[in-house]
């Protein structure tokens, strides 16, 4: 009841699932994913164990393809059933019941696996697969770039509701304290994968990708500017000269504020999209 895609990108080391569905938080059952083993995406009469088990045995060494011929071998029900796997070198899988609803299936790129069930046709999965292909974007932006040429494509044919997306890699989540780079969920939308898009822009902002961040030097005018920016917005910054301490606390705080610490430096630097925020907040 549900398409979705699998993908590695080994420059970033990155492995994620993006998945919609007519279905509520398919977000929430869907995708599974751990850095440094793979990525999985269950499906149709969901086997939860799939996800765990799978990245289990790729996180010991298993190739995607065997790990879902394990997983769907040991599984009685296995007939209903539909995953997408892609292992820690980006070898893919997909495997696709065959009691699942018409109309179902799934195939396999170099780094991906794309599959889904109750849909409108082969179409899907195949715009989904080139979407993915020719989109020059960071694997996050790829996954989504594939899940909406899969909904223009009709998608699931009973309609729309949720859509999700997960990415990790190692160190990649809020603060560094974590592997989860990317996990968003649209639970219950009428327009969900255009939702999801809104949300990944959103993401990008308050959690950049270190490529992504891009810092200037404070010099005395721009020092200048910040004092400004930030007293005409409430945000005491003294009467100095220069990148001061008073002025370094107010910035701190304004940026705390409005949840861009990932874009924070203790240097005397500021990041171009915090500048660009101050100047659009105080304006």
């Amino acid at each position: 009841m549900t398409f979705s895609i699998v993908a590695h990108d080994p420059d970033a080391a990155e492995w994620g699932v993006a998945v919609a569905s007519k279905f509520l938080a398919a977000g929430a059952v869907v995708p599974f994913a751990r850095a440094g083993a793979g990525a999985v995406a269950t499906q149709s009469y969901a086997n939860l164990a799939y996800g765990p088990d799978g990245l289990d045995r790729m996180g010991r060494g298993a190739s995607a393809e065997e790990a879902v011929a394990a997983v769907t071998a040991a599984d009685p029900q296995r007939a209903l059933r539909q995953v997408g796997m892609v292992d820690a070198s980006g070898g893919a899988a997909t495997y696709t019941g065959d009691e699942c609803f018409d109309w179902a299936g799934g195939l396999v790129g170099d780094g991906y696996a794309c599959q889904g069930n109750i849909l409108v046709g082969p179409r899907v999965v195949e715009a989904m697969a080139e979407a993915y292909e020719a989109t020059t974007a960071d694997l996050a932006g790829r996954l989504v770039a594939a899940l909406e040429a899969g909904d223009r494509a009709g998608g699931d044919r009973r309609g729309r509701q949720s859509a999700g997306l997960l990415v990790v890699r190692s160190g990649g989540g809020y603060l560094g304290a974590s592997d989860v780079a990317v996990d968003l969920r649209v639970d219950d939308h009428a327009d969900p994968v255009p939702e999801l898009a809104r949300l990944l822009d959103l993401h990008r902002l308050l959690f950049p990708r270190p490529g992504d961040l891009d810092f200037v030097d404070v010099d005395a005018e721009l020092a200048a500017e910040l004092r400004s920016l930030l007293g005409a917005i409430g945000f005491d910054p003294g009467e100095g000269d220069g990148y001061d301490e008073a002025l370094r606390r107010a910035l701190f705080t304004w940026v705390g504020v409005e949840n861009l610490e990932e874009r924070w430096t203790d240097e005397a630097r500021i990041e171009r999209k915090v500048l660009e925020a101050l100047r659009d907040a105080a304006t």
